[in-house]
């Protein structure tokens, strides 16, 4: 099999996945943006509620934040010859409810990431800057258990090639007040090389 079959395939086995579908409030419904152009690749966490229900990746308020941060447009955000987008969970996974401890959205479910994410990753030749959005992506591809704040501190480590980042969710407000070197000084050297690999495309 041509890799250009191998990777369509792909991504129709993915489309179909049922895998941790008994665990899914929602029913399995992976929400991904791929093509074996695509030179950004953007890992996040998992869809929220809202992706969803419109099956696109970050068309909610964290979308329209780290638009921003990119300081690209929809349309570019959306081209899959310039981002892929391929969370660490490709289905919403559920929230917390009143009684949990927690709240938010529950963790990406392991099983997806076990099954897919190297298949996926090994399919992308063309990526030139990768950015690990929130911790369980850190985790993933630094095979480290590092803090975001920890991992951003250190962001230069692995700059350009990767860039560490928190989630840009409304939850994340007060650790973007916390740390204000992150917008200020991190962000404008993203847009710059989000800029640089856009006009080269």
């Amino acid at each position: 099999m041509s890799n250009e079959n191998s990777f369509i395939t792909l991504k129709a086995e993915i489309a179909q996945c049922q895998l941790c579908k008994e665990f899914l409030p929602l029913g399995a419904k992976p929400i991904i943006q791929l093509d074996k152009q695509a030179k950004i690749l953007i890992a996040g966490q998992a869809p929220g509620q809202k992706t969803h229900h419109k099956g696109r990746p970050f068309d909610d308020a964290s979308g329209e934040r780290l638009r921003t941060w990119l300081g690209v447009t929809r349309e570019q955000f959306y081209d899959p010859e310039l981002f892929a987008i391929v969370p660490m969970g490709f289905c919403y996974p559920g929230s917390y409810t009143t009684t949990d401890k927690q709240s938010g959205d529950k963790p990406p479910r392991p099983e997806c990431a076990n099954k897919w994410r190297q298949q996926v990753l090994d399919q992308l030749e063309h990526i030139e800057l990768t950015l690990l959005v929130g911790k369980y992506a850190i985790e993933w591809h630094l095979q480290q258990r590092l803090s975001v704040s920890q991992s951003v501190a250190n962001w230069q480590v692995l700059w350009p090639n990767t860039l560490v980042m928190p989630h840009p969710s409304p939850r994340n407000n007060i650790w973007l007040k916390r740390h204000p070197e992150f917008e200020q000084q991190i962000i404008p050297q993203l847009q710059r090389r989000v800029a640089s690999l856009i006009n080269s495309a």
